[in-house]
């Protein structure tokens, strides 16, 4: 499909679709936030707070869990004047989720929620319920974001993601590639991605030929790593989007080295969709401020300045089954600088660090953010995979998958640089594996914690 089809899909067939035979609202929403992103940033904080206080009153008189639990701290909604004042709200986590499930629900909305599943990190799924506006909005904010990108509706895109599971029957698959067909997508199941089969990758790309490329981070670094060992070249598409996973420096320099292209990096996840993404200036990602409320928690969860912080998400749009202050186990740091070249109002992260549960802590109480032995060993000759384990705090287990290259000067590499940041305060014990098992979402973990 050339240029002429996605005019025509933009112009005639998406709203036809989406208005029409859906009857959302999604297209007048992303107008509405293709407006909001150029206000200035304090016009964008007044609005951001002005949607934030509404919610918060819907909260107090809607929801038995809120008005429940900010009345035993004394906290009335007219106290709320500022955001130092919201702080002051306690944050909500996913054992707070299941165990008040039905009070999280606004009075109102019973009976009329859409409710999803996440399989989350810990394999323990979450179930969150969210009204129909709430879910236009999350695409409309997805829509602007991959649009910094080049991504836009219609235009012809592969997606290296997650594949169904299960076994699903002929009329899900016709609806599935009639969808694809239709929106000019084709995807590729990263869950079946291996050492061997990666030139089948590279066949589809070439076959599909599309002008933006989605994918699970590591599985187009694989690909990627892959196709700059063996000299490999493929179509070239306009840009390359990571999702899913943090994107890590290193992952950035060898997708771009692959495939030509510039690539963007995002931020979302399943409760909320996309949280930030990066502009064409690729100076830090833009959080959807006027969608949703992103803090950085550090000590004892008080908002910090500069990060890593643990991220606490606020749905300004969410009425059904609202998250306040909810802690989603990710960690990442804001940006020193405050203004893009893009000209757009809405706030920076400079980068996200990956899980808190990735995050590998010593003795002396400092915290390595995941993104510490990803780049750490990126440079190991032979050390096809890894991961690291951390169960108690003086002791790290390491994971390895071997190459013909890798060669005892390889461990000692990676003992002598582990030394240099942890000293001998923290043990390393390696293994050899032949394989990392993957997530049920499909994704890599490369650092585990399972500290309490």
């Amino acid at each position: 499909m050339s240029g002429w089809y996605e005019q025509a899909f933009r112009r005639v067939l998406y709203p036809a679709y989406e208005s029409g035979l859906r009857r959302r609202s999604t297209l007048s929403w992303l107008a509405s936030y293709e407006r909001d992103q150029w206000y200035s940033p304090e016009a964008i904080a007044a609005l951001q707070f002005q949607r934030l206080k509404a919610l918060i009153e819907h909260c107090y008189r809607e929801v038995p869990y809120y008005r429940r639990r900010w009345r035993e701290l004394g906290i009335q909604p007219e106290d709320i004047r500022n955001l130092d004042d919201y702080a002051r709200l306690p944050v909500l986590t996913k054992a707070d989720i299941r165990e008040n499930f039905a009070d999280l629900q606004a009075s109102s909305w019973q009976g009329r929620l859409l409710f999803k599943r996440t399989g989350g990190s810990t394999g323990e799924p979450l179930e969150l319920g969210y009204t129909r506006e709430s879910y236009d909005r999350r695409i409309a904010v997805m829509w602007r974001g991959y649009g910094w990108a080049g991504a836009r509706p219609g235009r012809r895109t592969l997606y290296l993601w997650a594949g169904t599971v299960g076994t699903p029957g002929r009329a899900h698959q016709l609806k599935d590639n009639l969808y694809n067909a239709l929106f000019a997508r084709r995807v590729l199941n990263s869950f079946e991605m291996t050492e061997s089969n990666l030139a089948a990758y590279a066949d589809a790309i070439d076959q599909y030929r599309p002008s933006i490329i989605v994918g699970y981070v590591n599985p187009l670094a694989q690909l990627a790593k892959w196709m700059v060992e063996t000299g490999r070249k493929v179509h070239r598409p306009d840009s390359v989007i990571g999702a899913a996973e943090a994107l890590h420096p290193h992952q950035r320099e060898i997708i771009h080295q692959a495939f030509g292209s510039p690539v963007f990096n995002t931020y979302g996840c399943r409760e909320f969709m996309l949280i930030a993404s990066e502009c064409g200036h690729h100076h830090g990602l833009h959080v959807n401020a006027d969608h949703l409320v992103v803090e950085l928690l550090g000590a004892e969860r008080k908002p910090v300045a500069d990060g890593p912080g643990e991220v606490a998400v606020t749905d300004l749009s969410n009425y059904g089954m609202p998250f306040i202050r909810y802690v989603n186990g990710d960690l990442a740091s804001a940006s020193s600088s405050h203004d893009c070249p893009c000209g757009r109002g809405l706030p920076l992260l400079e980068r996200i660090d990956g899980r808190v549960l990735d995050a590998i802590r010593t003795p002396d109480g400092r915290i390595l953010p995941g993104e510490f032995f990803p780049h750490m060993l990126k440079d190991v000759p032979g050390l096809l995979r890894f991961q690291l384990v951390q169960r108690q705090l003086d002791r790290l287990e390491l994971s390895i998958v071997r190459g013909d290259a890798f060669d005892d000067a390889s461990i000692a590499y990676i003992q002598r640089e582990t030394a240099k940041v942890l000293g001998d305060s923290v043990a390393l014990d390696y293994r050899f594996v032949d394989e990392i098992p993957l997530t049920r979402s499909g994704k890599r973990r490369v650092t585990l914690s399972e500290l309490a």
